[in-house]
C-alpha cells in the first residue's frame, strides 16, 4: 500500500489536491483494500467493486458532503466509506458495533441519506435539490441508481417528478446489466439498445487515431458524429421524461468520468448521465460470477469461494418445496420482485420457466400482478422478503385481502437477520399483516414444520403469509409431505406447570431449554392468525401465568394477539410479552444479537425471572431441599 497515497484519501478535501494523473492509483488502492476487507468479514463484493471509480470521480469533482451524494441501493458505497474517513474501519463492516453495509445518516455526515432499500434516490435527491433552491443554496444533489433499481415504480414516479421541475438534479445510472438477480424487462432491453453508444465510442477513438492525419476525412467524423449523438440523445426515454441525458460513458475510465462530471455539474435543470460499469470489476472470480459473489461469506482471495457442507436453509425447504407442490399443481405460478436467488427459485425458474414471473424490482406490482393471476384461477405463490413486503403494503390489502384471494406469501428474512440490520431485518410482518381482515400468518419453528405449514397455507382459500428466517434451522429432518396440518391448530411441545410458554417461530427451540430446565409448559402455536383459542383457554386455566415468544416487534404482534384473545374470552393471567422492543435492531451476527436484546435462552429466562421472582425463589428452595 502507497502509504504517502494514504495520507491523501482521509477525506475528499484531501483527495481533491491531487492530480488526475493520481486517481487511478487511488482506485488501485480502494479496490485492493476493499477485497482485502470484504474477504475476512463477508459483504457486499460485486456491486462495491463495479463503483470504485466512479466514487473516486464524483468525490473528486464534487464539493462533498456540502454538495449531496445519494446511493441507490446503497450496497455499492463500500469505496465511499473510505474515502470518506472510514478506510481504517472496513475490518468492522457489517459487524455488531461497527460500520454498516449501507449509508447511514448518523455514521458520517457523507452519508446524506440512508439507503437500502431499493429505488428511493431520486426522490430523496430532488427533495434536497428543491430545498437548496428553496433556501438559496449552490449546493448540488446527485442520485446514483443502478439498472436494477430502476424497475421500480417509485424511480419513474420521481423521474416524472423531477423532469417536470426546474431543479439542479444530476441522477446517474450506474448500468452494470445485473442487479441481484439477472435484470428483466423492457427497460433493460432498452438499455442494451442505447449500449451502442458504448461500441460507438470504442470505434470513434479508433477512427481519430486513423483519420487525424487526413484533415478532410477527420472533418467528415466529426459532421457524422455530431449527427449520430443528436439521434441517440433526442430519442432517450429519459430525455422525453425532461432530462438532459448524456451517456453511455465507461464508468472505468476516470478521464471521462472527471471530464463528463464537470461538465454536466454546472449544467441547469435535470440532467441525467449513463454511465456503464462491470460489477465484479478488477476481482475476475467476480468479474465471471457476480450474483455468487454479490453478498459473499468470508473467503480467500486466491482461491475464492468454495463449496462448504452445511445445513439446509429455510431458503432451500421452500425452493424445494415449491417445485415439489408445482408438480402435483399445474395452477401453481410463483412470483419474486427479482430475488430468484436469495428466494431460492432457481431450480423453479429452470424446471418450470413458463410458471416462473420474476417482475423485477417492483414489490408493488407483484403483489397486485399476482392477484390477478388468482382471479383467474391460477394459485400464486410470491416469495418476497419480509422487510420488502412493507412496500406492497396497500396491494396486500386493497387489491388481496379485501377480494380474499387465494395466495401464498413466502416471507423470506423474517426475524432478524444480522449483518444487513436494521433496514433488513423482518421485524414487523406479523404486527402490520395481523390487522389485516382475511389474512392468516403462520410461524415455522423448524424446516420440517416449514414445509407443512407451507402446505397448509396452499391449501387454504384465502390469503397467508409464511414467515421463515434467513439460514438454516436446528437441522430437523424434513418431509416430503405435500399433506397440510389441521388449520389452526398448535401443538403442546411439553406438559409442565406454573408457566406456559407460547412459541411462534423458531424461539420455540429456547422455550423447550427453558421448559426442561424449570418444568414449564411449552407450545408451538403455529399459527399467529388465527390463534389456537381452545388451547389457550386450557394453558389459562392450568397455569398461573403465560409467556409469549416470537421473533418480531412486541408492539401489535403474535403476543399483543394472545391479550386480545384472553381478554375477549373474559380471562384474566399475567402474561409476559417476549420479543423485540420499541427499537431498531443493530447489525451483526444474528447469535450475538438474540443475546443482546435478552431473546436467547439465558436472556428469556432472566425476563421470566424479574416478571416472576417468587417462582425462582421457590426453585432453588426445592433444589435445596432435594440435594438435603
Amino acid at each position: 500500500m502507497d502509504g504517502s497515497l494514504m495520507d491523501w484519501i482521509k477525506s475528499p478535501a484531501l483527495l481533491r489536491r491531487l492530480s488526475r494523473a493520481q486517481l487511478p492509483q487511488v482506485a488501485k488502492v480502494l479496490r485492493d483494500h476493499l477485497i482485502d476487507s470484504v474477504s475476512k468479514t463477508g459483504g457486499h463484493f460485486s456491486s462495491n467493486l463495479g463503483t470504485v471509480e466512479l466514487t473516486v470521480a464524483l468525490h473528486y469533482v464534487f464539493n462533498t458532503p456540502q454538495d449531496r451524494l445519494v446511493w441507490d441501493v446503497g450496497h455499492q458505497t463500500y469505496s465511499h466509506k473510505m474515502l470518506t474517513g472510514r478506510f481504517d474501519q472496513m475490518g468492522t463492516i457489517r459487524q455488531k458495533s461497527g460500520l454498516s453495509g449501507f449509508p447511514r445518516r448518523e455514521e458520517s455526515v457523507y452519508d446524506a441519506f440512508g439507503t437500502a432499500h431499493s429505488s428511493t434516490s431520486v426522490s430523496a435527491a430532488l427533495g434536497m435539490a428543491m430545498a437548496s433552491k428553496q433556501l438559496g443554496s449552490s449546493r448540488k444533489s446527485v442520485a446514483i441508481i443502478g439498472d436494477g433499481a430502476l424497475t421500480a415504480g417509485m424511480a419513474y414516479e420521481a423521474l416524472n417528478n423531477a423532469g417536470a421541475s426546474d431543479c439542479d438534479l444530476l441522477v446517474i445510472l450506474n448500468d452494470n446489466d445485473m442487479s441481484i438477480s439477472p435484470p428483466v424487462g423492457a427497460l433493460n432491453h432498452y438499455l442494451q439498445e442505447l449500449m451502442g453508444g458504448r461500441f460507438y465510442a470504442t470505434a470513434k477513438e479508433l477512427g481519430k487515431n486513423i483519420l487525424k492525419n487526413a484533415p478532410p476525412l477527420f472533418a467528415l467524423a466529426k459532421h457524422l458524429e455530431q449527427q449520430t449523438q443528436e439521434l441517440v440523445h433526442t430519442n432517450t426515454i429519459f430525455e422525453k421524461m425532461g432530462f438532459h441525458y448524456t451517456g453511455p460513458i465507461d464508468g472505468h475510465n476516470l478521464e471521462t468520468l472527471v471530464d463528463t462530471l464537470e461538465h454536466v455539474k454546472n449544467l441547469k435543470g435535470p440532467q441525467f448521465l449513463h454511465v456503464v460499469t462491470q460489477k465484479g470489476k478488477g476481482y475476475s472470480k467476480a468479474e465471471s460470477d457476480p450474483i455468487a459473489y454479490h453478498g459473499p461469506s468470508k473467503f480467500d482471495p486466491k482461491v475464492g469461494l468454495v463449496a462448504t457442507a452445511s445445513k439446509t436453509t429455510f431458503t432451500q425447504i421452500f425452493g424445494q418445496w415449491l417445485c415439489d407442490m408445482a408438480d402435483h399443481d399445474p395452477r401453481l405460478v410463483a412470483i419474486t420482485p427479482a430475488m430468484r436467488e436469495g428466494s431460492g427459485m432457481v431450480k423453479f425458474s429452470q424446471v418450470h420457466p413458463d410458471r416462473y414471473h420474476d417482475v423485477g424490482i417492483a414489490e408493488q406490482h407483484a403483489v397486485t400482478f399476482a392477484a390477478g393471476l388468482a382471479c383467474e384461477g391460477l394459485k400464486p405463490v410470491v416469495a418476497i422478503y419480509s422487510t420488502f413486503l412493507q412496500r406492497g403494503y396497500d396491494q396486500m390489502i386493497h387489491d388481496v385481502a379485501l377480494q380474499n384471494l387465494p395466495m401464498v406469501f413466502a416471507l423470506d428474512r423474517s426475524g432478524l437477520v444480522g449483518p444487513d440490520g436494521a433496514t433488513h431485518a423482518g421485524m414487523f410482518d406479523i404486527a402490520f399483516t395481523r390487522c389485516i381482515p382475511n389474512m392468516s400468518i403462520l410461524c415455522p419453528s423448524d424446516e420440517h414444520e416449514c414445509r407443512l405449514l407451507l402446505n397448509s397455507a396452499y391449501m387454504h382459500n384465502g390469503p397467508a403469509t409464511v414467515r421463515y428466517p434467513r439460514g438454516a434451522g436446528v437441522g430437523a429432518e424434513v418431509t416430503q409431505t405435500l399433506d397440510p396440518l389441521p388449520w389452526g391448530k398448535a401443538q403442546i411441545k411439553r406438559v409442565g406447570k406454573q408457566l406456559a410458554l407460547l412459541a411462534f417461530g423458531p424461539l420455540l427451540h429456547p422455550a423447550l431449554e427453558i421448559g426442561e430446565r424449570l418444568g414449564y409448559t411449552v407450545v408451538d402455536m403455529r399459527w399467529a392468525k388465527p390463534l389456537d383459542l381452545e388451547t389457550i383457554r386450557k394453558l389459562v386455566q392450568d397455569h398461573i401465568g403465560l409467556v409469549t415468544l416470537e421473533d418480531g416487534c412486541v408492539a401489535a404482534g403474535a403476543g399483543s394477539a394472545v391479550l386480545e384473545a384472553t381478554q375477549a374470552m373474559g380471562l384474566n393471567i399475567p402474561t409476559l410479552l417476549v420479543g423485540f422492543d420499541d427499537e431498531f435492531t443493530e447489525h451483526g451476527d444474528p447469535t450475538e444479537l438474540l443475546k443482546l436484546y435478552g431473546l436467547d435462552s439465558k436472556g428469556i429466562e432472566a425476563r421470566i425471572c424479574k416478571r416472576w421472582p417468587e417462582l425462582f425463589t421457590q426453585t432453588k428452595s426445592d433444589l435445596t431441599h432435594a440435594k438435603a
